[in-house]
């Protein structure tokens, strides 16, 4: 399996990743992948050679170990980690795309773009990336799911019976090095938990992001709204309805002041 094709075509979702999902590359490269190369698989390379059992019976000792290891721990976890990176490869093919598309949009437009980032995550892309998110958070826990149904909650026993045939009676079968094993396999359950937890924190927070900006873009159109309806509306009312009256005036006294008030404009606009 070539891990360096696969680490470069997977460092391009870097860029168009959050935090949360550099973490997560980052988790799976150092923690899983280096790991599984450097270590696990010699640490794994002698359970079927190394595998005893206390019986001369032929095809007893084929048997049993099968039925202890029904799939190898290296097969799984290279399974594995195939199924959780794929999901990130669906990004970059989205990206691609909208990358192709606006170039064919430049041919045709000269100086204009269709796309002002086709890496930002807008639309379409982030429903990808969101979904994306979800398949690899399923499909490690799938994993782990399966892990602990057939190695009865992620135990290696250092002495498993078995009396399967052509096994002549239960016989004791001892796994090499199981503590080892143990370490091991935990170390690789505790880093699948937490790539997990990190794609449900990214998955919260491009939730959580996008329901803020909604919600910041309802805001500023129900401002602009309010804006354009009480643009036209008088700041002040007008002066005259501040004049002050004397209150000690009587209303006889009120309508002779207008009325001479009247008369001398009407004697100013003859003249």
């Amino acid at each position: 399996m070539n891990w360096s094709g696969l680490e470069n075509l997977l460092s391009g979702v870097n860029r168009y990743s959050t935090a949360f999902g550099r973490i997560w590359l980052s988790m799976v490269f150092v923690f899983r992948v280096m790991v599984f190369v450097v270590a696990a698989q010699k640490v794994w390379g002698d359970e079927s050679k190394d595998f005893v059992c206390n019986t001369k019976q032929p095809g007893c000792n084929n048997v049993c170990y099968d039925h202890i290891f029904p799939i190898s721990h290296i097969r799984l976890w290279a399974l594995q980690l195939i199924f959780v990176t794929c999901p990130s490869l669906m990004v970059m093919a989205h990206v691609k795309y909208r990358e192709g598309k606006d170039k064919k949009y430049m041919e045709g437009h000269p100086g204009s773009h269709l796309y002002a980032n086709p890496g930002k995550k807008r639309g379409g892309l982030w429903w990808t990336y969101l979904v994306s998110l979800v398949f690899k958070a399923g499909f490690d826990t799938s994993f782990l799911y399966i892990l602990y149904r057939i190695y009865h909650g992620y135990d290696l026993p250092k002495l498993s019976k078995c009396s399967l045939a052509p096994c002549p009676n239960t016989v004791d079968c001892f796994i090499s090095r199981p503590t080892e094993k143990k370490i091991f396999m935990l170390f690789m359950v505790v880093s699948s938990a937490i790539c997990i937890l990190m794609c449900i924190l990214e998955m919260i927070y491009l939730i959580g992001k996008r329901i803020l900006k909604v919600i910041n873009i309802r805001n500023e159109n129900q401002r602009v709204v309010f804006a354009d309806q009480h643009e036209l509306t008088t700041i002040a009312p007008p002066r005259s309805q501040y004049r002050r009256v004397d209150p000690t005036l009587t209303e006889s006294q009120l309508s002779l002041s207008k009325r001479e008030k009247t008369e001398g404009r009407q004697k100013t606009t003859l003249l």
